[in-house]
């Protein structure tokens, strides 16, 4: 429920200017100036974490902004304190806000002997004193259940869809959605009934983690403009085989949109050389000025819907309305026109 006071934004060092540009959205809804919370976050020579906030927080709304990315440990740890700080500085509520949830890919065991690190990571972010959690495109939709706590999982094919009528609106027709394996079919699925565009898929199998044996295009995809959502691109040697793949199976063009740009290694170098018209990201994880100057990747911002979830919790009213097409467009309106 609504307090007389606004709600209080933090954040971490792990993406600013995410944090800004959502502190910056909230503050056009509500007509006041909802800055960051004056505090700071720094570091020990010997690399612990100290944090101290220079405001009043006490019986505070407060909404800690943190993607866990890259470096994923001093990330998660930076949260974990600052929950920590504003649980012992008498916040009425706190809600990490994690664009990007890291350690999300180990979220079962897939040989003995190994730990589910996504459980873990849930145990430790609730008995820091996190009571929500909202974050975007999980890996695995079963974290959810990891929590004893809300979770609030918002997903970008929305703002992709908003993205393609904008940029193929002449050419809808010819769109096929593609799922670069079988275990992204729900999320690419999801995808092409907002689109309304039939269904592609490229069989995978790995000899070894990171490298990919053998692809099979399962689907007619000659003549088709094909669009290859996922939720992460980590070194991008799937995504641009699958382009490749795509391509000799006579795929028009080939185009992918993807949440998490984690593009680590030799990932933008890749996409740079790669025969995809275009990659584009959401801004979850900070992207690296090579991301930004790469000529067919584009970045696509996330503040307008996180500035409204944030508000919906807030105010107490429903996150699930900006799952939908027609509540999102006013917020995006700005950015993409449809007639």
């Amino acid at each position: 429920m609504a307090t007389l006071n606004e709600p209080k934004l933090i954040a971490g060092n792990a993406n600013l200017p995410l944090a800004e540009a959502i502190a910056r959205r909230m503050s056009m809804h509500r007509g006041v100036n909802l800055g960051l919370v004056d505090a700071r976050v720094e570091r020990f020579n010997d690399g612990e974490i100290f944090v101290e906030v220079f405001e009043n927080v006490r019986g505070e709304d407060m909404f800690v902004i943190q993607p866990t990315s890259n470096p994923a440990n001093d990330n998660l740890m930076e949260l974990l304190i600052m929950s920590d700080a504003l649980r012992r500085s008498s916040a009425s509520r706190i809600t990490a806000v994690i664009p990007y949830f890291g350690y999300a890919r180990q979220d079962r065991r897939t040989k003995a002997r190994t730990p589910i690190s996504a459980k873990l990571v849930a145990n430790l972010l609730t008995q820091s004193g996190i009571e929500r959690v909202l974050t975007m495109d999980l890996h695995a939709a079963q974290i959810q259940g990891f929590f004893d706590i809300p979770v609030d999982n918002l997903y970008a094919s929305p703002i992709f869809a908003l993205d393609i009528r904008t940029h193929f609106k002449d050419r809808m027709d010819d769109l096929m959605v593609v799922s670069p394996d079988v275990g992204g079919v729900a999320r690419a699925r999801e995808l092409a009934k907002r689109i309304n565009s039939p269904l592609a898929i490229v069989d995978k199998r790995r000899e070894k983690p990171g490298e990919v044996a053998e692809m099979t295009v399962i689907g007619n995809v000659t003549d088709k403009i094909c669009i290859i959502v996922d939720d992460m691109c980590d070194t991008a040697g799937t995504l641009c085989k699958a382009a490749e793949v795509l391509l000799e199976n006579g795929a028009k063009e080939v185009h992918a949109y993807i949440t998490h740009g984690v593009m680590s290694g030799p990932a933008v170098e890749r996409v740079s050389a790669s025969v995809m018209k275009s990659l584009v990201l959401t801004d979850t994880i900070q992207p690296s000025p090579a991301v930004q100057s790469t000529h067919n990747i584009r970045v696509v911002p996330t503040a307008p819907i996180f500035a409204q979830a944030i508000l919906n919790i807030w105010y107490g009213t429903s996150v699930s309305s900006l799952f939908e097409d027609k509540t999102l467009s006013p917020i995006y309106e700005s950015l993409y026109t449809t007639d």
